[in-house]
């Protein structure tokens, strides 16, 4: 069974490092050894930033990989046209549970990440800047790294700069979920698709883009694009980070320029000879097979060319020995277990090809699989964030990768292998449990409280959606489409508020006692005392 993985796990590099500079000498570079190691770096306008970014060909390293060099004119643009002050964003929540490059680098290298975002700030004129990470080591990192700077969050700052810290969950990660958090609000997608670069934190245009976009910027800014060129490929230059596990002896965050070999990778890591498949991209990525490895490079055009995908930067190989399709209903359960709950396709559509894929598993036969295809159709493109389309990915993935499996289990008696659990996952579907930083089980696990509508009282005044978003959705008449729902537990506060809060005392909160024991819990409160307590 393999274990969830530490915040900071082991780091290679291939080659000369670059954003992995310093670490054979501390543990974290702070801001001296920072300058010791890199250099000072010099401003830069605009235009010129934006020029070096476009020669560099450098993408976001998050999973979509946008050009940056876009998305600064574009929030640049933006601002002159509404004669706004922007807002710069480094997006640092890093919340599958096999990637951790993000994450390495705020532990080690905060300054690298501030320097491109700071660059990036100073060209734009920004007088905000906001770090959003998930975990408690990646906040200490950045807030000590704010610190040694001498920035802070206070009104006569010339600039303004904080840490946001989000619970860790699958969708916080979403450039909408952490502006609507940095606003205020929950850290779940909004439902509606504004680009950032246009109305982002407080309205403004704002640059948001991953914490390794930014340190690849300040990589860039300090060498010149014409040495940065000479290492990786031609039209991706540079290098990359990526997170090993799976079925490996040492998984690691490994530093490599583009071009190397896939299967030298998965080499160094002590993967398999002949891995059954290897996930690309993380688990909204895709899987290749034992033969594509051989022919894959490490770089964006390679791995799409062979079906694979960046994505995220995670690396998983399975072994001979496991079920693939069990290993892939882990994920595909996790994944409908890390839905926001506001939209179909995603609250109900996840757990269905979920189902879909145990149907298959149990000898549910082709209409199993027939099913499985047309759910993951449905929820394509549907969805409030891109949750469901990267899930929908994963799946479809799996049915092409393991043809030979599948058909063992469609028309067969299964493939006969176990599932060994080899792909790392969150316990409980919510945060990691046993790694240090990955936030408390108790702010991150099911909750023993249900949350109740009295239909006798419901007058659909809608607030109880406004304020519990995460479990209440309102009908095309104006009223909440569930009757009960399960608190989540980081919401617990949230259900409180909407009990107290509603107009018509049609709300009430219920200990499961089904539930574990839990150390902290709401209150339970009756219809009659929840009453009292609104009276005065």
């Amino acid at each position: 069974m393999n274990e969830a993985l530490p915040d900071v796990p082991e780091v290679r590099v291939v080659g000369l490092p670059q954003l992995t500079s310093g670490f054979d000498l501390v543990e974290r570079l702070d801001l001296p050894m920072h300058l010791k190691v890199h250099g000072p770096l010099e401003p830069m306008g605009g235009e010129q930033l934006a020029q070096l970014a476009e020669r560099i060909n450098l993408r976001g390293r998050g999973g979509a990989g946008f050009p940056f060099h876009k998305k600064l004119r574009s929030v640049a643009e933006s601002a002159i046209r509404r004669g706004v002050r922007p807002v710069v964003v480094v997006n640092g929540s890093e919340d599958e549970p096999a990637c951790r490059k993000d994450t390495v680098l705020i532990n080690r290298a905060p300054h690298l990440i501030l320097d491109g975002a700071l660059l990036c700030a100073e060209a734009l004129g920004a007088r905000t800047l906001v770090v959003g990470v998930t975990r408690e080591s990646t906040q200490r990192s950045m807030e000590a790294a704010l610190a040694e700077r001498g920035l802070s969050n206070g009104r006569r700052s010339a600039l303004r700069a904080r840490v946001q810290r989000n619970p860790v969950r699958m969708v916080t990660g979403a450039a909408a979920s952490l502006i609507r958090s940095i606003d205020g609000g929950p850290a779940i997608p909004p439902g509606r698709k504004i680009s950032a670069s246009v109305s982002g934190v407080g309205g403004a245009p704002t640059l948001l883009s991953n914490a390794e976009t930014f340190a690849q910027l300040a990589i860039a800014a300090r060498i010149g694009p014409e040495r940065y060129g000479n290492t990786g490929l031609y039209d991706e230059p540079g290098t990359v980070l990526l997170t090993v596990s799976g079925a490996v002896a040492r998984p690691m965050v490994i530093e490599v320029p583009t071009g190397v070999p896939l299967r030298y990778v998965l080499q160094l890591a002590g993967a398999p000879p002949v891995p059954q498949g290897v996930l690309t991209g993380g688990y909204h990525g895709k899987w290749i097979d034992a033969a594509t490895v051989n022919e894959a490079i490490v770089s964006r055009n390679s791995l799409d060319a062979v079906g694979g995908s960046l994505g995220a930067g995670a690396i998983l190989p399975i072994g001979q020995e496991t079920c693939p399709l069990g290993e892939s209903l882990r994920v595909a359960q996790w994944l409908a277990e890390e839905s926001a709950g506001q939209c179909g396709p995603c609250y109900l559509g996840l757990p269905a090809a979920a189902r879909g894929m145990e149907d298959i598993l149990n000898g549910g036969g082709p209409a199993a699989l027939e099913a499985l295809k047309q759910v993951a159709r449905n929820v394509k493109r549907r969805g409030a964030c891109s949750h469901p389309d990267g899930s929908a990915m994963f799946l479809e993935s799996t049915i092409k990768a393991f043809t030979d499996d599948l058909a063992a289990h469609v028309l067969g008696n299964g493939c006969g292998r176990p599932v060994e659990g080899v792909l790392p996952l969150f316990e409980g579907g919510r945060g990691p449990t046993g790694v240090p930083g990955g936030g408390a089980a108790e702010e991150n696990g099911p909750s023993r409280q249900k949350i109740y509508v009295d239909w006798t009282l419901c007058r659909g005044h809608g607030l109880c959606a406004d304020i519990l978003p995460e479990v209440f959705e309102l009908g095309a008449d104006g009223f909440p489409t569930v009757a009960q729902a399960a608190v989540p537990r980081y919401a617990e506060a949230k259900a409180l508020r909407a009990v107290r809060r509603c107009p018509a005392l049609a709300l009430r909160i219920e200990e499961d006692t089904r539930s574990q024991p839990a150390t902290r819990n709401l209150p339970v409160l009756s219809q009659g005392r929840g009453r009292r307590a609104l009276g005065r």
